[in-house]
Parts: C-alpha cells; structure tokens; sequence
C-alpha cells in the first residue's frame, strides 16, 4: 500500500508546512490576527530603548540616498548603540543597518561618513561593508525582493519561485525595473526553513510562496507603490 492510500504524504508531491495550526489558545482569533498580516510594525527613529538600539534595522519603501545621515532622532539611536559599545569598532554593523535604514544603500561617502563617527579607518569599513550581502551597495527600488533558494526552499521550488519574480517583473537577477518599484535577488537562507518558499519583501516576510503566487503578489506591491 502506497504512502498515500496509507494517508501519509505522496512522495511525489513536495511537502508544504501550511504554518497555520489553528487556533490552539484561549482567544477566539483569525490565522490574519495570529500572524499580523496587515499591521507590519512601526519602528521609532530613535531606537527606543538603549537596550534593544542595536538590534532595529528597517528596510523603508522611501529611499533617501541624498538625506542627512545621522541628524535628530537617527542622532539619538547612533549615540545609543554607541553606548553599547565600549570599543566603537564593536559598533560598526548596527551602524551601517542605520545608515542603509536612512539611504537604502551604502555609498563609499556613506561608509566614510560612518568611519569618522567610529573613529574607524575607512578601509576599514568598506571591508566590512563590502563583505556581508545584506549591504546594498547601489540603489535598489521601493520593494527589495529577496527570494530564498537555500536548501529547504530550494528542494520546494525556490529556483522556480525566482524565476517566476524574474518573469513577471520583466527583470535580470538584481536589476531594478524601469519604475523603481522592484530589485530582484536571490539570498542563501531567511531563517524561515518550516516555510519553504521563503520571501523577504523589504523587512516583511512571505512564507510558502509558489511560482503561481508570484503576479498576484507583485500586482498588491504596485497597489501600495502607486
């Protein structure tokens, strides 16, 4: 007797986690409210808290590459993950999540700019900057759209999934289209393994997308981005 007539799972049809497993607590709540499909969070400029200062980098829709970097509340967080670090250099990577948060990518003026308030070489920072893939280092459009191709989403059509975002934006890998709405790219791994495929979308996540998901997704994103 196959797997499937046994009720267990067709090998030939790859395994999706549905991550909804109902309501299993005392509230009465829809799948919506239990995964805040329509409330993303707001994050304050300052940083909040100095405790957690470090750890809020935010991708905007609005990118400024031209705005002030560290002037008023953005003032208020550098000096806060500054007072985590009793050696600056220790400070560097949040400092750059806020410089990208602020522009959307990092200019070697921007990597500059950030080595003077570290008092770091500037050599320095580019190294580290230059090193990690989550830094831009050109312009990217209103919506990053980061699709996993890693091993768990890979084996559940991740390739696929990619190609499809390639597809109907009308895009090369890491091109941005004509109407600055969308960059396309591929990452390792987003830590959402459970939900192949995996999509970061700006700093919101999309978990089980199929290639057939992919037109409607992009129509919502150009809603919001009119």
């Amino acid at each position: 007797m196959s797997d499937s007539k046994r009720g267990g799972p067709d090998r030939n049809v790859p395994f999706r986690n549905p991550g909804w497993a109902g309501n299993t607590g005392e509230y009465e709540l829809s799948e919506a409210e239990v995964r805040g499909e329509e409330y993303v969070g707001i994050r304050s400029k300052d940083g909040g808290h100095p405790s957690i200062s470090t750890t809020m980098p935010y991708i905007l829709d609005e990118k400024s590459p031209d705005a002030p970097l560290f002037e008023g509340e953005y003032r208020e967080r550098l000096d806060k993950i500054r007072s985590r670090y009793p050696d600056l250099r220790g400070a560097l990577i949040p400092v750059l999540n806020l410089a990208q948060e602020i522009r959307g990518h990092l200019t070697s003026e921007t990597m500059k700019e950030v080595a003077a308030e570290l008092e770091l070489s500037d050599a320095y920072v580019r190294g580290v900057a230059t090193f990690y893939t989550m830094y831009n280092k050109a312009p990217v459009g209103r919506f990053l759209i980061q699709v996993c191709t890693n091993i768990s989403c890979n084996l559940c059509g991740g390739d696929e999934v990619l190609a499809a975002f390639l597809k109907h934006a009308g895009v090369e890998m890491g091109e941005t289209t004509d109407d600055g709405l969308f960059t396309i790219t591929e990452v390792e791994c987003l830590a959402a393994c459970g939900f192949p495929t995996a999509v970061q979308i700006n700093s919101r996540y999309y978990e089980n997308v199929q290639p057939e998901d992919v037109p409607a997704l992009l129509d919502r994103l150009r809603e919001e981005g009119a």
